[in-house]
């Protein structure tokens, strides 16, 4: 009799004590493919035990989830996958085992996957995330020159000239300038001057004509990083890759520019890989585009900053900084492993050559901007952004306007408005190349 009471004691304290091993419940999970890699996210309340292995033949990636329910969101993830993602065919999710959740990821080619826990940040709680890589990293300058928008036409030879130069291949170089500088070109002593940036281009020096201009437009924040939020949900990540696209055609549309997105759709890449891949392309210019935001709605207007390396200009402006660099920490940065595609390097942040070219050009950027919109300040800003640390690049970052104030919000959510912020920053791009002519690239076509 003891015993029974003894048993039954036991099972009532069981019942009784919280549930240790409670499963855990997947509130969200999200796909974001991307050229790069394709990122899966599956967020909870508790971090998630997991173990991975690859298959063979076909390739195909294993996930095993402890303690995990199969919920709607689990379930869901199957239809997240699109027929064109890069890498994932398929996801399929099942009960593998009692206390065990397996998803397998039948794979479209062989991949090098990366999978880790992060700690709550923001609006997130904990996330398991699984990042896919292709097993050979693309060469982001190969990628540039192998898009099909971006091949030179087809030689045309007749009996009276030489063959034209062949078409771009992957050992081939783009083309060089001349290694002699030309003087500098005057600039107009105001942005609404007589003389039109067109113009100023064109007068500036045949040399800047001589070989392709490369300019890195990076879209700022994307995929888990959304940046700044307007009162009406509009995503700054969203705002800042339509006015990137909108710089692009311009840039393009420009004789001796090209424009090259460092994000071409809503995914995250860490700070440190959008310089790196601005490094790999060989680009003359970085410019990192942004929708401020602040606690107050009626603060409006547009900056422009250049990188600082002796401190912050002003207190705004390392609040600022400090916000933007937090992206990694939002966006998901896997710190026990370096990214595959990022050969990352220590830079030398005493390049003062490069922040005074940076200076100039957000000096002109500025310029152009207040033409067409309210400044915030009326002077370049200076902080220690992360994304602006590149040694040989000039680099600004553009905040074109503050998401945070409803009335800016609307016009940052305009087509009209977004080419005309868009126009704002080629002009100050043209006006800097007209003082300040590119140097000759001599290993464009290596990687960086």
């Amino acid at each position: 009799m003891f015993k029974i009471i003894a048993k039954l004691a036991t099972m009532l304290c069981l019942l009784w004590l919280p549930n240790a091993q409670a499963a855990i419940t997947i509130s969200s999970a999200r796909v974001w493919p991307a050229q790069e890699y394709t990122r899966l996210t599956l967020e909870s309340k508790q971090p998630v035990r997991y173990n991975m292995f690859t298959v063979k033949d076909p390739e195909r990636l294993v996930i095993d989830l402890e303690d995990v329910d199969i919920t709607d969101s689990l379930n869901g993830l199957a239809g997240k996958v699109g027929n064109d993602d890069p890498y994932i065919k398929s996801v399929r999710v099942g009960r593998f085992k009692p206390g065990v959740t397996r998803l397998v990821l039948d794979l479209k080619a062989e991949v090098k996957p990366q999978l880790f826990n992060l700690k709550p940040v923001a609006e997130y709680g904990h996330r398991l995330v699984l990042d896919i890589y292709p097993a050979v990293p693309i060469d982001p300058l190969m990628a540039l020159v192998l898009r099909p928008e971006n091949k030179l036409p087809e030689p045309t030879v007749t009996h009276e000239e030489k063959p034209a130069a062949p078409a771009l291949s992957e050992t081939q170089e783009l083309p060089r300038i001349a290694e002699t500088p030309v003087a500098e070109a005057p600039l107009p002593t105001a942005p609404n001057a007589s003389a039109k940036p067109d113009k100023i281009l064109a007068k500036s020096s045949p040399e800047i004509s001589t070989r392709t201009l490369i300019i890195a437009i990076d879209a700022g924040h994307g995929g888990e990083d959304p940046g700044a939020r307007g009162r009406s949900g509009t995503f700054e990540k969203h705002v800042t890759l339509a006015i990137a696209h909108k710089l692009k055609e311009l840039v393009d549309d420009t004789p001796g520019m090209r424009g090259v997105l460092i994000r071409d759709g809503d995914y995250f890449i860490p700070l440190g890989g959008r310089v790196e891949k601005a490094r790999q392309i060989h680009a003359d210019l970085f410019i990192s585009i942004h929708a401020d935001a602040f606690v107050k709605s009626d603060v409006r207007g547009s900056s422009v900053f250049a990188l600082s390396e002796h401190g912050a200009t002003s207190a705004a402006a390392r609040w600022l900084a400090k916000k933007e660099n937090e992206a990694d920490l939002i966006g998901g940065v896997n710190i026990a492993v370096k990214d595959p595609y990022l050969a990352r390097t220590l830079l030398d942040l005493s390049q003062t050559a490069t922040i005074s070219d940076s200076l100039k050009l957000a000096k002109h950027v500025l310029g152009e901007l207040g033409s067409m919109n309210t400044l915030h300040r009326g002077f370049v800003e200076q902080a220690g952004f992360a994304v602006l640390k590149s040694p040989d690049i000039p680099s600004v970052l553009v905040e074109t306007a503050f998401i945070s104030n409803p009335a800016e919000e609307r016009r940052l959510n305009d087509e009209d408005y977004q080419k005309k912020l868009a126009r704002a920053i080629l002009g100050g791009i043209k006006r800097y190349f007209a003082q300040n002519p590119a140097l000759s690239k001599q290993r464009l076509a290596q990687n960086g």
